[in-house]
């Protein structure tokens, strides 16, 4: 290599290397998303469950179906969670907060509606909460808000089926769980377990229009994508403090924001007592209220025409 040649290379080469460390990271480089439907419709952006989770059923099954309806729909999956890969995520609260406020100012939106499901339901009452001048409606689909008075219900419900059942392995399951700090991250994951062993967040009777739904996701490319990351919640309770939290009075003081409230949840969702939906059926309102019968914690599969039709309403006040 002659001496003008390498002086020039090297030059080219610092050069890039300065570009390199200048260039701002954008977000799409670390959090999947994808928008359905016309910009300029209303939006919404639907937050999955979790920690753990992803926005892969919601997307495969739904989306579509909701942005033909008038809306801009855009899901997300959670910075370490699902397709948003981030070695360096610490699963808290606030990281989740910046990242939306990033999301909502990537896709130049002034103010939007937020369905949260299960444990988005939390992620978005909080955010709310905090950005409440960025929301203008939230809906609450199969949302957690009281998750001890969830976990309570889960080990009474469970206790039971396994006294009738005389399952003796389950029933030394939920006396060890019992025994458990309930600020742990074993105790939510094993209630959970417990939960899922007994059917709680299946459907009664699935429809035809539901076993489609689940049968196209289940072949589809969604399916494939739907990662897991099981240290997820881990770092959630090393990380946040706040992981086992009763939002219903924040709920409340949400409505005096003037933020539009709404929920939706199946009558048979079996980490909910008819306590509790009663209780968030007072918070929202009764004509805010969406209750849905032969439905489990996934409204939108379990009987998708009806969560559809709800959210329409929903959007339509």
């Amino acid at each position: 290599m002659n001496h003008s040649f390498k002086t020039v290379f090297v030059s080219l080469f610092v050069f890039i290397a300065i570009l390199s460390i200048n260039a701002p990271v954008s977000i799409a480089q670390q959090i999947y998303s994808k928008a359905y439907g016309h910009r300029g419709d209303p939006a919404i952006i639907y937050l999955h469950g979790g920690p753990r989770g992803n926005s892969t059923l919601f997307e495969g099954t739904t989306a579509t179906a909701l942005a033909s309806r008038g809306f801009y729909v855009i899901v997300y999956d959670r910075r370490g969670e699902g397709r948003s890969i981030d070695a360096e995520a610490k699963i808290t609260f606030d990281e989740a907060f910046s990242d939306l406020n990033t999301l909502i100012k990537q896709y130049d939106l002034s103010k939007v509606s937020l369905i949260g499901h299960s444990f988005g339901g939390i992620v978005s009452t909080l955010y709310v909460n905090a950005f409440p001048e960025k929301v203008e409606r939230l809906i609450l689909v199969g949302a957690l808000f009281s998750q001890q008075e969830s976990y309570d219900h889960i080990l009474s419900s469970s206790l039971s089926a396994a006294t009738q059942k005389e399952d003796t392995a389950m029933l030394k399951k939920i006396s060890y769980i019992k025994s458990l700090d309930k600020q742990s991250e074993q105790y939510r994951k094993q209630t959970y377990e417990v939960a899922s062993h007994f059917g709680f967040f299946k459907m009664p009777k699935p429809t035809e229009e539901s076993k489609k739904l689940n049968q196209e996701y289940d072949s589809s490319s969604f399916s494939k994508s739907n990662i897991r990351n099981d240290k997820a919640p881990v770092l959630f309770y090393q990380n946040e403090s706040r992981v086992n939290i009763d939002t219903k009075p924040i709920l409340k003081s949400i409505k005096n924001k003037n933020i539009k409230l709404s929920a939706i949840y199946g009558l048979q969702d079996g980490i909910f007592s008819k306590k509790q939906l009663s209780e968030m059926q007072n918070i929202t309102g009764p004509a805010n209220f969406y209750a849905i019968e032969n439905c489990s914690h996934y409204p939108f599969v379990d009987q998708q025409a009806k969560f559809l039709q709800s959210v329409q309403q929903i959007m339509n006040k």
